[in-house]
């Protein structure tokens, strides 16, 4: 079945770019190594060695407030930052693909007449995964609570569960939102167990973590938050996958 590109979203550690972007581009590859032996009758043999992962995208020049993508880019610039790309209405339980990559370059500026460009390539010191959005962006939290409960499944020996948090506006005064990952065995989440807990964010911004390779039998998985200050409000958007 084909497939029209006209509905991706993308965010980048807090900013997101849906509104500025026109093309995105994720990848992911690992490196093919010669193994060729006299024992593999005249075939070449390949092993896979290192993997890599890459985002590239484009779109429209904008600029004057932290989350366009101008100031974004700019602060974003040689650091290692979140990426999530899903469908944009970034529902819950939709596709999602996360990673952790470094903003290796920025470009901007074209031809007299046109619309303003950018351009931006980030290299992944993550692998990308596939996961789903644990968290939509679309509704503000001014107080305490869980999310959907997502069966993503158990995690194997040797896998992790990798989260990409993206906190795309804050409100009120000295706000603060402690965002977590939480499984249990079942959707009743009778007796959650905390697998993820990031630290506490009062400014747009993104942090991404992954558990260590050990296993976790669980197979049902939940957003958690807690939400303080004086009329906070925050809007942010969360991605899960296991690789």
């Amino acid at each position: 079945m084909s497939m029209i590109l006209t509905n991706v979203r993308a965010f980048a550690s807090g900013a997101d770019l849906t509104g500025a972007s026109n093309k995105i581009e994720i990848a992911a590859e690992v490196e093919e190594k010669d193994a060729t032996t006299y024992g593999s009758s005249g075939w070449k043999g390949v092993v896979g060695s290192l993997g890599s992962a890459g985002i590239e995208a484009e779109g429209y020049w904008e600029a004057g407030d932290p989350s366009l993508v101008d100031d974004a880019a700019w602060a974003q610039l040689g650091g290692v930052w979140p990426w999530t790309v899903c469908p944009d209405t970034a529902e819950v339980g939709s596709l999602a693909y996360l990673t952790r990559a470094l903003r290796s370059n920025y470009k901007l500026g074209g031809a007299v007449g046109d619309v303003a460009p950018w351009s931006s390539t980030s290299k992944g010191s993550w692998p990308l995964v596939r996961g789903q959005i644990a968290h939509q962006p679309g509704q503000a939290r001014t107080a305490n609570g869980t999310g959907t409960v997502l069966n993503l499944g158990a995690v194997p020996a040797g896998k992790r569960l990798y989260a990409a948090l993206h906190v795309l506006s804050v409100a009120g005064t000295t706000p603060s939102l402690t965002v977590s990952v939480e499984s249990d065995d079942s959707a009743g989440m009778s007796s959650p167990t905390t697998r993820l807990a990031f630290a506490a964010a009062t400014a747009a911004g993104g942090q991404a973590l992954h558990t260590d390779a050990a296993a976790i039998t669980d197979t049902h998985y939940r957003v958690a938050w807690t939400v303080s200050g004086t009329t906070p409000s925050f809007m942010f958007a969360l991605s899960l996958g296991i690789r």
